[in-house]
């Protein structure tokens, strides 16, 4: 089948530019008039002038008397001036429009009444605690200069000058289009088959330009089909619309059609950026409109999307793009990269001492989780092979900065347990967002050297002495004052599918032909487990089929069981147990929390020691099955192994 062949990829700036150049914004996007209480967000089209000016009149600042301030200049302590009602004076409160005549306001509190008659002691300057006509706003003078963005606060002056109804642009309406024979249309709540898949991206898109400002409707999804899809495209052209986003088939495949749509109505002005993910994005115009055709993963539609699409369509409408603001980042670990690509790198970021700590989180383009998981992004330029750990970068945050302090950045072993210390820890009155990156035991060891975590999960096995974990840390962080408290006892085994078709009994049976096997990335303490068993019992891991193969949770390893991907892996029975699989008993193990001693008085690690201490917590970890409770929240010591009361 015939392919799509890539036009010369270029910079994300030179794509905007490219297709700003080719918009005529003023014909595309009108303007209308709207009540000035609805106008919020909008942008101004012309400047704004005020009808009237306020305050309207001459009124009093503060309650009292109004008066002639000339009548008050003889005024002296002891010997008062005394003023008349009526004639001499008034009372006002705050607000109140002053009496003819009067142009100054004496606080009730320095006034002496005797009788009616108002004594006064000091003298008040004219216009004293008075607002006087204009104070704020002048009729006639500009409230609003043209191509502002409407705020709230805008919408209080403009209603006290009078101006009730303001011209602005339109909203910048976009059509969304997914495309593909593979996906299901989520409105008919589906239960997808064999090759299927939810389809969810044309939803977030419009959420995002919803979130943007803009105006977004999604159309039903359509096959992979030539004249279905120009069908479709030509119908989003011809509505309301000024930017139709067709979703997937933008890369090279043989039924990725979105490029030749746009061609078939338009222009394909860009096709292919030097950006990754996103690297496929097309744009164009069709009949004198923004025509998009974005990747089909996630993460590089929304990339197409934040760095293209809004752009443009920013500046269609009037308005400044909006920026994310940004903090300094020092990077967990190192971050290769690729030269000539500017890479996006999602983050779970923290304050670790008095620095925040970024975790890079999955890059893959297909990986919707990193996008719920991220509080920000760094932008790797073009020019670097990568970043290295230490690396302080510029992070755009997705959300408020106060939110990095409630965070707590955790490094080292996967565990289910995390799941439900995550959510308790969030269910708080003061919620501590647990940001945890599952890199193995070792390597959350090796965070807390460098400095880029407040805790390490750990469950590292010494056959030498029977401990865990503190062999490790006396031989990696000698220099270090550590503490570790256990969060669980649990159980480790071989995971395998039900009924135990491949009849494995031992560690022997996995270099039996036909036995294929999924281990844990090296350093994982589940990795080193398996090969402490693999010398016991004289295995070569040359001969366990799978044996590079590596995944870095265990509930992966358990759907690579239970799709068929491998045939056994080594796991945690609560990762057998949540996906019904069989599981084949090997180890009993101490799953402890590594904490620097310095971090102990930090608020987010007594929320951690509070909630591990509770009997709910214990209750909902032991029913994962496979876990034990009864060290949960000790501080445990060199030689307790799994402690008097485990044994």
């Amino acid at each position: 089948m015939k392919r799509n062949i890539y036009l010369k990829m270029i910079p994300l700036e030179d794509a905007v530019t490219r297709v700003k150049n080719a918009l005529d914004r003023q014909s595309l996007v009108g303007v209308e008039t709207i009540p000035v209480e609805r106008a919020a967000g909008r942008v101004t089209a012309e400047p704004v002038i005020a009808r009237s000016s306020s305050p309207t009149f001459h009124g009093a600042a503060m309650d009292g008397i109004a008066v002639r301030a000339q009548s008050t200049f003889a005024a002296r302590e002891g010997a008062p001036v005394r003023l008349a009602p009526g004639r001499d004076f008034g009372f006002v409160n705050t607000g109140n429009r002053l009496p003819d005549g009067m142009d100054a306001v004496i606080m009730i509190e320095n006034v002496v009444m005797e009788g009616e008659t108002a004594a006064i002691e000091a003298p008040v300057a004219p216009w004293t605690h008075v607002r006087r006509i204009g104070e704020d706003i002048v009729a006639t003078e500009m409230i609003l200069p043209r191509h502002r963005r409407i705020t709230p606060y805008d919408v209080g002056a403009l209603l006290s000058c009078g101006v009730y109804d303001i011209a602005v642009y339109e909203t910048v309406r976009i059509v969304v289009i997914p495309t593909g024979d593979e996906i299901m249309d989520y409105t008919l709540r589906p239960e997808p088959g064999p090759g299927q898949v939810v389809e969810s991206n044309s939803m977030m898109l419009c959420a995002l330009a919803e979130s943007l400002g803009f105006s977004a409707r999604r159309l039903p999804p359509v096959p992979d089909d030539p004249e279905a899809l120009a069908a479709a495209f030509e119908s989003a052209l011809a509505s309301d619309a000024h930017a139709v986003v067709l979703v997937a088939g933008s890369s090279a495949g043989s039924k990725d059609f979105s490029r030749s749509t746009i061609a078939r109505f338009g222009e394909v002005l860009v096709h292919g950026v030097s950006a990754m993910p996103g690297k496929p994005s097309i744009l164009g115009v069709c009949r004198g409109k923004l025509a998009v055709g974005a990747p089909g993963y996630p993460v590089s539609a929304v990339v197409c999307f934040e760095e293209l699409v809004s752009p443009i369509c920013a500046w269609l409408g009037r308005a400044a793009p909006r920026c994310r603001p940004t903090v300094p980042v020092r990077l967990a670990r190192a971050v290769p990269s690729r030269l000539g690509l500017v890479e996006f790198v999602r983050l779970a970021v923290g304050r670790v001492g008095d620095a925040y700590v970024g975790l890079p989180l999955g890059r893959g383009a297909g990986m919707m989780t990193t996008l719920t998981k991220a509080q920000a992004v760094t932008r790797i330029p073009a020019d670097a092979e990568g970043m290295e750990a230490g690396r302080e970068v510029a992070a755009e945050l997705f959300v408020d900065v106060t939110d990095l302090e409630r965070t707590l950045v955790a490094v080292g072993s996967h565990d289910n347990t995390l799941d439900i210390l995550a959510d308790m820890l969030m269910r708080r009155d003061d919620p501590v967002r647990l940001a945890s990156s599952h890199v193995g035991s070792m390597g959350g060891l090796t965070a807390l050297k460098s400095g880029a975590a407040l805790l390490a999960g750990s469950h590292l096995f010494d056959p030498g002495t029977g401990d865990f974990n503190f062999p490790f840390m006396e031989k990696y962080l000698p220099d270090m004052d550590l503490v570790a408290v256990n969060l669980a006892l649990r159980h480790q085994g071989f995971i395998i599918a039900p009924g135990n078709p491949k009849g494995i009994r031992g560690v022997a049976d996995l270099a039996r032909p036909g036995v294929r096997f999924v281990n844990r990335q090296k350093g994982a303490g589940t990795r080193i487990l398996f090969d402490h068993h693999l010398r016991q019992a004289d295995v070569d891991p040359g001969r366990v089929a799978g044996y590079s193969h590596e995944e870095f949770t265990h509930m992966a390893v358990a759907v690579n069981v239970q799709t068929g991907a491998a045939d056994c892996g080594m796991g945690v029975f609560a990762a057998a147990k949540a996906l019904s699989l069989d599981f084949l008993p090997v180890a009993r193990e101490r799953y402890d929390l590594i904490i620097p001693r310095a971090y102990l008085d930090d608020p987010k690690i007594q929320a951690v020691l509070a909630v591990i201490a509770t009997d709910e917590f214990k209750d909902r970890v032991a029913a994962l099955g496979g876990y034990e409770t009864q060290l949960t929240g000790r501080i445990m010591a060199p030689g307790m192994g799994l402690g008097e009361e485990a044994k």
